[in-house]
C-alpha cells in the first residue's frame, strides 16, 4: 500500500490518529486517560501547537491540530506516544499485584520474534496523518471525533463522553482540556 504524502508546511490543520498495540483498551483506566490529556496539554505548551479537536477512545485517539514551528505532526505524536507509553508501562509494572495491570502488561509485551530494545509496546508503530485543507473537511473530522463514542456504543450522546472536545464546543466546558479557537 503506498504511503500518503505528508505536507508539513505551516498554516494548515492535521487530523491525526493513533491506536494502541493490539488494540488494548488501556484508556478504560481513568488514570491513564488523565495522563494522556495532561501530556497532550503539556506538549501543546512545550511545542507551540494548537489543538482544535480530539477524542480519546479506549484503544485509540484522534486529534485535530495546527502545528507550530517547534515540531511537525510526526514529532508531536512521537513525543505524545513516548511519554504516555513510559508512564503506562511504569505504572503497570509498579502495580503487578492487581490482575488488571498484569493482563495489560502481558498484552503490551512484544513477541520474541520482534528484535527491539524494548520489551513492551503501547502504541502502534505508525499512526495516521491527514492534511485538512477545507472547512468542510475540518467540520467532518470534528463531527466524526465527537460521534465516535456513540458509534461504538460507549454512550448514547456525545455529551456523555467527557474525553472529547464536544463538551468544549457545545457546553463551553474546558474542565478536562480547553481547545484553541478555530481561525
Amino acid at each position: 500500500m503506498p504511503r500518503l504524502e505528508h505536507f508539513y508546511d505551516q498554516n494548515h490543520l492535521h487530523y491525526l490518529t493513533d491506536s494502541t498495540y493490539r488494540r488494548v483498551r488501556i484508556f478504560d483506566s481513568d488514570r491513564f486517560r488523565r495522563k494522556f490529556i495532561q501530556t497532550l496539554n503539556g506538549l501543546r505548551t512545550e511545542l507551540g501547537f494548537k489543538v482544535f479537536g480530539y477524542v480519546l477512545m479506549p484503544e485509540h485517539c484522534h486529534l485535530l491540530i495546527w502545528p507550530g514551528t517547534a515540531a511537525n505532526p510526526s514529532q508531536i505524536m512521537q513525543k505524545l506516544s513516548e511519554r504516555t507509553a513510559n508512564f503506562i508501562i511504569r505504572n503497570l509494572r509498579q502495580n503487578l499485584a492487581f490482575p488488571w495491570c498484569q493482563r495489560m502488561l502481558k498484552r503490551f509485551e512484544l513477541p520474541p520474534t520482534v528484535h527491539h530494545h524494548a520489551h513492551y509496546r503501547v502504541w502502534n508503530r505508525r499512526g495516521y496523518d491527514m492534511n485538512i485543507w477545507s472547512e468542510k473537511k475540518r467540520n467532518e473530522k470534528i463531527d466524526y471525533m465527537h460521534n465516535n463514542p456513540v458509534k461504538r456504543g460507549l454512550v448514547a450522546h456525545p455529551r456523555d463522553w467527557p474525553w472529547s472536545s464536544w463538551r468544549f464546543y457545545h457546553l463551553e466546558d474546558s474542565s478536562i482540556l480547553a481547545m484553541d479557537r478555530l481561525p
